[in-house]
């Protein structure tokens, strides 16, 4: 039996996100089929996908966001129109005097504005940031508290896609699935924090871009990804002009290279790849003209994906040494298709994912097995996740690398059962241990190594945050219980002693939610 523990812990810990509490019988699945365990959720072909009814497409959105703006521009008006006259009150002007309406913003200026100059949303972030929350630093008392300010209509959504993605993690069965989803979401990052456009899209950008693909085609998830208007906005390739387009000569603009570099680099190929600058300038000017329409829709419906042929550089180039003829928007997809089954891509995607599941050196043999059936698949991505699952060395490795905080918020979530009815304490939460949601430092995404999670300072405030759950929940539960659906007699002699000694049921669960049996994976 004691084998058959061991490698439920591994089924629940490195596959998925931890057993769950109440009668879910996690530990116990786990323990008699380890390996079925977790390829069961492979077994549904839709079960990644995330349709929760509220949620609304990007266009959807996109068009939320410019009547939103109108809102704000019309309350300006109003204010200003309201202040008392001057002193020497000036003649008034005439209607040709007034500042026009601008009527052609694009979609990158209304999301400046809406950051720089709406104050109802700076007050909502403000606010969320100071909730109590577990591990957050109680605000001042000396400074007046902010008067508290409705949340606008992209604080919303960004808090209803958080609490979507949040609640399906908490309840899936294994949460394998789920783990996939928030790789690849974290492979092709963007961040919410680019501007309101980004908040707003960042959780449809994943529900629509990278959910659909988990278990399909990564040359699919690529071209899905590089298209949609999040990454677009992400990577400023909308402000690429090809030098010689129409839009290029008449603006006096050119190249924007932000997202051809990131797809080499971080996306696909990756660093020391094969590729040089020449081929990042190559690919910026083949995707010239991928662009999203703007608030007019005179290229298609405003916040899609556009081909824009006037911004697109006209002619041959030549990317990786193959030469792309002019074909409009097919020039670049058939780069990206290309690129996608390049064998330097196989290499890297391979070893990021057994180094993401596995270790933070991962056997060799595993990659070269994982770089062989991503080759050989033609980039199928189910193929190589039942790879990872049926590798012995993805068991045999010991479960060494820390969780990270949204891994770790998410577990407790499930052993405690505790399904969130609203995110603000997840936010807050992750906001605190350094992985705020969607929102890497760069392009790059959130660091996967074992020492970005477990410096003393993030121990620390995994401590802090473990002992104020405790402070609220331990009065209900028994963490001697608890323990055994964590881990059963996979639990180490060390930490079932450390429990049972603690000086009180808070005590020892905060010593259980900070064990190895539930930190590591």
């Amino acid at each position: 039996m004691a084998r058959d523990s061991q490698a439920a812990l591994v089924a629940l810990n490195r596959f998925g996100f931890g057993a769950r509490g109440g009668a879910s019988g996690d530990f116990i699945n786990a323990a008699s089929d380890p390996r079925g365990f977790v390829r069961s959720e492979l077994a549904r072909p839709n079960g990644a996908l995330l349709e929760v009814p509220g949620l609304l497409s990007t266009a959807a959105l996109g068009r939320q966001v410019f009547d939103y703006q109108d809102e704000i521009r019309q309350a300006r008006e109003a204010a200003k129109a309201a202040q008392p006259a001057a002193t020497e009150t000036p003649a008034q002007p005439s209607p040709d005097a007034r500042q026009p309406r601008r009527s052609n913003l694009s979609l990158s200026t209304i999301a400046k504005e809406i950051t720089a100059k709406d104050p109802a949303m700076q007050a909502a972030d403000n606010a969320g940031s100071a909730m109590t929350s577990p591990g957050a630093t109680p605000p001042s008392v000396n400074p007046p508290k902010p008067q508290p300010q409705p949340l606008n209509i992209i604080q919303k959504t960004f808090r209803a896609e958080a609490l979507a993605r949040l609640q399906r993690g908490v309840v899936a069965d294994c949460g394998f699935l789920e783990r996939l989803v928030v790789f690849w979401s974290n492979h092709f990052c963007i961040s919410a924090n680019k501007g309101a456009l980004a908040r707003m899209w960042a959780g449809s950008f994943e529900r629509e871009a990278i959910r659909p693909h988990v278990l399909g085609r990564f040359a699919d998830m690529l071209q899905a990804v590089e298209q949609h208007p999040a990454m677009l906005f992400f990577l400023d390739n909308q402000q690429s002009l090809g030098p010689e387009s129409r839009a290029g000569i008449n603006r006096n603009r050119g190249l924007n290279e932000n997202l051809a570099r990131e797809i080499m680099e971080l996306h696909t190929l990756g660093v020391g790849g094969g590729y040089t600058q020449d081929d990042v300038t190559s690919l910026a000017r083949v995707i010239t003209g991928w662009t999203y329409a703007g608030r007019q829709g005179q290229l298609g419906t405003p916040g899609t994906f556009v081909f824009n042929a006037n911004a697109h550089q006209p002619g041959a180039q030549k990317v990786l040494g193959k030469v792309y003829e002019p074909n409009g928007v097919a020039q670049g997809e058939a780069v990206l298709a290309d690129i996608a089954r390049h064998p330097s891509t196989a290499k890297f995607i391979a070893a990021k994912f057994a180094r993401h599941f596995v270790a933070d050196d991962p056997p060799p043999a595993l990659v070269a097995k994982l770089t062989d059936v991503f080759t050989k698949s033609d980039g199928d991505l189910k193929a190589l996740a039942n790879a990872l699952v049926d590798s012995d060395d993805a068991w045999r490795a010991p479960l060494a690398k820390m969780r990270s905080p949204y891994e770790f918020l998410v577990a407790t979530g499930r052993l405690l059962a505790r399904n969130p009815e609203e995110p603000g304490r997840y936010l807050n939460g992750l906001n605190v241990l350094g992985q705020p949601l969607w929102s890497p430092a760069g392009p790059n995404g959130f660091p996967d190594t074992n020492a970005a999670w477990a410096s003393p300072e993030g121990i620390k405030l995994r401590l802090d945050i473990s002992a104020q759950i405790a402070s609220m929940l331990a009065d209900r539960l028994d963490p001697r219980d608890l323990l055994e659906l964590v881990a059963a007699d996979a639990a180490s002699t060390e930490t079932r002693r450390t429990i049972e000694r603690a000086e009180s049921r808070q005590q020892a669960l905060a010593l259980l939610l900070m064990s190895p049996e539930f930190q590591r994976r």
